[in-house]
């Protein structure tokens, strides 16, 4: 077993890399960066050594450094940025998958959230847009684009389309405030909602707009929400960061008398 300083990291333990283990030397690697993130011993924002240096001091090859911190990166702990060099990441935003706005749910969070408005203005709605809102063809809509940062640092692209006479909705207003926190305060209540995530690579633009490296993995959502009668009152377009957030979605408990039932193939009890 060879015992090698840390690298230039702050972190005050030795990496220990056993070359006769049958764990993958890259792996041994990223679990000793994980085990001094997730304890905080690394706090977000410090910088890991640049590849060649690491490589160096701990005896190991570039591409098992690269693939020790490729490990980290898929698992959102640090951040790969060409120019910038590999930095630990601030903590992955978490949020249950509910009828709640990313608004609603970074204040809940103990996240200061804030919004930058992009386009606030009232245009002819596209044909996609009008079949998710129910509305004729060509129908007015207000088309809302929007960042939405949490304590000042960018985490979705988003894009909602609203019929135009549903409510008024000022540049200021969304600065300020939460889109379904005005919509209630406008007394629109929703009620249900259907949604559908995906996944995609940042375009050079996103990436762009989201602090984010080109081709960098992004969450995707797109939601139509409606009334308590029924009525398409939003269609909801969003780009989330993966390496800065997170959905999670809770299942009902199995009643006691099912549990023991086995599913048929296509899923159903």
């Amino acid at each position: 077993m060879s015992v090698t300083p840390a690298a230039g990291t702050g972190a005050s333990s030795l990496i220990k890399i056993d070359r006769t283990s049958p764990v993958p030397l890259y792996f041994q690697l990223a679990q000793h960066f994980e085990a001094a993130i997730t304890s905080g011993a690394l706090a977000a924002g410090s910088r890991l050594d640049n590849e060649v240096e690491l490589a160096e001091q701990l005896g190991l090859s570039r591409p098992t450094v690269r693939a020790a911190f490729q490990y980290l990166s898929s698992k959102g702990l640090v951040i790969r940025k060409r120019g910038t060099g590999t930095v630990v990441a601030k903590e992955k935003i978490d949020r249950d998958v509910e009828l709640t706005s990313l608004y609603d749910d970074l204040s809940s969070a103990g996240r200061r959230p804030s919004t930058r408005v992009l386009t606030n203005e009232v245009v002819h709605a596209t044909d996609r847009v009008a079949q998710a809102l129910r509305l004729p063809e060509r129908a007015l809509v207000i088309c809302l684009e929007r960042i939405r940062m949490a304590d000042g640092e960018p985490i979705a692209l988003m894009h909602n389309f609203l019929p135009a006479a549903l409510v008024h909705l000022s540049t200021d207003m969304l600065a300020e405030h939460g889109l379904y926190e005005l919509l209630r305060a406008s007394g629109i209540r929703l009620h249900s909602a259907t949604q559908r995530m995906s996944a995609k690579n940042a375009t050079a633009a996103e990436a762009r707009i989201l602090n984010e490296s080109r081709g960098a993995a992004l969450l995707t959502m797109e939601r139509i929400a409606y009334d308590a009668g029924g009525r398409p009152v939003e269609f909801g377009q969003h780009l989330y960061r993966a390496s800065r957030y997170a959905f999670t979605t809770s299942m009902p408990r199995v009643p006691a008398h099912l549990a023991g039932t086995e599913a048929a193939p296509d899923g159903s009890a």
